[in-house]
């Protein structure tokens, strides 16, 4: 079987987790199988219609690396072809013009609500329909019965016939319901699996109802679990954390960690394992082993996983995600300091291999990086001498300008590697009969004005003997 998916969505607001959980799905059906993955964005409801949603879509999915394999289809340029369908349903007698008005329809419903029925729309057809003009709506004649269907997920299902009735396939505006037009669709480029959420699971007996009356064969039916909110009993909404997929870009989250969270939203590979580069996804998603009980959300174990991949990506290519992205005008996640004409991309790059050790995500980096590319004053550095945030300090001040005069003058015999440092300052702990725990905190304060930094060595190093010795002589002049 050629296999060929799509992703159709509605241009209707921002792209959240829940759709780009079902882009990723079936991108991976197709490329797992050397197939094709289309886009179709489904424009028919114009009244909920975002202008500019299109191409949010687009740069959702293209920063993701989730691209199509042909150009997207909009189904608003496809609209004589649906009323082709629509007036082959006629002629077979298995489409109506509908008449019928509002307040009509008002009506209908009350009598059966009065006779204690559900409303049916089938058991109040127009006798005489009139030719259908396309300036009222087109309604399916339903044939009820009851349906038993593979889903590649849910597997076996069934239901009855009283779940079937008749439903408008063309609109009084010429646009196509979903109904009728994501089925001609499918059939007319070839979908061969049709992968969507839970959400259309009870509108599928209507769906089987009209392939058989459009003579059309099915393709495969693969409905995805809800992705649920972080307490796992209702479905993910915006008080829960969804929100639009470009906002993780802004806040750096990388897109590989995106791709590896969504990716085990309902899926597992069998194994303990956790972290997955999509090469690897590729190779190993299989429908088989997506569960049918619904995918919990939690944006702490996103926040691991973007920590763990800016750690594994290579170091120039997490650089480049540093610099921020042209295309939504996003400036670079560093401090403004950071590009003072002194500063290299080399030495930024030092910068970022000594602290992605302790980035969660990219925009951390001004809050971790800011004294790499600005002095503190002597006013910061003495205000921590003062009252100090470490415990070991604040408990035994020790003589702070003996301990600066002591590191100055081990420091200005090194060559200023990071091995020389450690092993100079290592030395020095025994010199001076103290502990790490009290002189590294006075060596930080002194070049970093904060009571955390990346460990001492390395920040000592990067920041260069000439520069690190300044803020120590600095810091001495403050007693």
């Amino acid at each position: 079987m050629k296999v060929r998916t799509r992703f159709a969505p509605s241009p209707t607001g921002y792209m959240h987790v829940g759709g780009v959980r079902t882009a990723l799905f079936a991108w991976l059906v197709a490329k797992q199988a050397r197939g094709q993955f289309l886009l179709r964005i489904e424009d028919t409801d114009r009244m909920r219609h975002v202008e500019k949603a299109e191409q949010h879509i687009i740069d959702s999915l293209a920063w993701l690396g989730i691209k199509p394999d042909e150009k997207p289809v909009r189904q608003s340029q496809r609209l004589n072809i649906y009323k082709r369908w629509g007036q082959k349903l006629i002629d077979s007698g298995r489409a109506y013009a509908d008449p019928t008005t509002e307040e009509q329809l008002d009506e209908m419903r009350q009598k059966a609500k009065a006779a204690k029925k559900p409303f049916l729309y089938r058991d109040y057809r127009p006798k005489n329909s009139p030719m259908w003009d396309g300036s009222m709506p087109l309604r399916f004649k339903s044939e009820p019965k009851a349906y038993k269907w593979q889903d590649e997920v849910m597997g076996d299902l069934a239901s009855g016939p009283e779940v079937i009735d008749d439903f408008i396939i063309i609109k009084s505006d010429g646009y196509p319901t979903y109904n009728l037009a994501h089925i001609i669709d499918d059939h007319e480029i070839g979908i061969s699996h049709v992968i969507r959420s839970q959400e259309f699971l009870p509108s599928i007996p209507k769906f089987l109802n009209l392939y058989e009356a459009l003579d059309i064969e099915r393709p495969l039916l693969v409905t995805l679990p809800y992705v649920m909110g972080p307490d796992g009993k209702k479905k993910l909404s915006k008080r829960d954390g969804a929100k639009d997929i470009l906002d993780y870009r802004r806040e750096g989250y990388l897109q590989e960690a995106l791709i590896n969270f969504m990716a085990l939203l309902g899926w597992n590979d069998g194994t303990e394992k956790e972290i997955f580069t999509l090469r690897e996804l590729t190779e190993k998603f299989s429908l088989d082993r997506v569960q049918r009980s619904g995918a919990q959300f939690d944006e702490k174990r996103l926040l691991w996983m973007n920590g763990v991949h800016i750690r594994d990506k290579p170091l120039d290519h997490l650089y480049i995600d540093t610099l921020g992205f042209n295309d939504m005008k996003k400036p670079a996640f560093w401090p403004k300091s950071a590009f003072k004409s002194k500063y290299t991309d080399g030495y930024r790059k030092k910068v970022l291999a000594l602290v992605r050790e302790r980035l969660k995500f990219l925009a951390e980096l001004p809050v971790l990086t800011s004294f790499f590319f600005t002095e503190p004053t002597p006013e910061q550095v003495n205000q921590l001498y003062k009252e100090p945030v470490d415990k070991q300090l604040k408990k035994n001040p020790p003589d702070y300008k003996k301990y600066l005069e002591s590191v100055i003058k081990e420091l200005q015999g090194s060559d200023f590697s990071e091995r020389d440092i450690q092993n100079r300052l290592n030395r020095l702990l025994d010199t001076l009969g103290t502990r790490p725990a009290i002189l590294f905190p006075i060596i930080r304060i002194a070049v970093t004005a904060s009571a955390v930094s990346p460990e001492i060595f390395g920040t000592l190093a990067v920041l260069g003997k000439e520069e690190a010795l300044k803020r120590l002589q600095k810091a001495r002049e403050t007693f």
